[in-house]
């Protein structure tokens, strides 16, 4: 009963000498704010229509597209 007691007593002091050492250093400031990327233009691909950022999709005759199989595929198909 006397540990139990003693234990009780040492956790309430350690929280109050925490609690004060808390409030001495004075509110915690605020996280530093996280600036999001900027959002990128989506585009569709000329063959297929897929929606891809502007800054990934490959330029061709007659448009831009989502990889070069498309992009040779459409141009075979558009000789002129």
């Amino acid at each position: 009963m006397k540990v139990l007691v003693t234990l009780i007593a040492v956790f309430v002091l350690f929280w109050l000498v925490r609690s004060s050492i808390r409030r001495m250093r004075g509110p915690a400031p605020p996280p530093a704010a996280q600036s999001a990327p900027a959002p990128q233009a989506m585009i569709a691909c000329a063959q297929c229509g897929v929606h891809l950022p502007a800054n990934e999709a490959l330029p061709g005759r007659g448009g831009v597209f989502c990889g070069a199989a498309h992009r040779a595929a459409f141009e075979e198909a558009h000789r002129e």
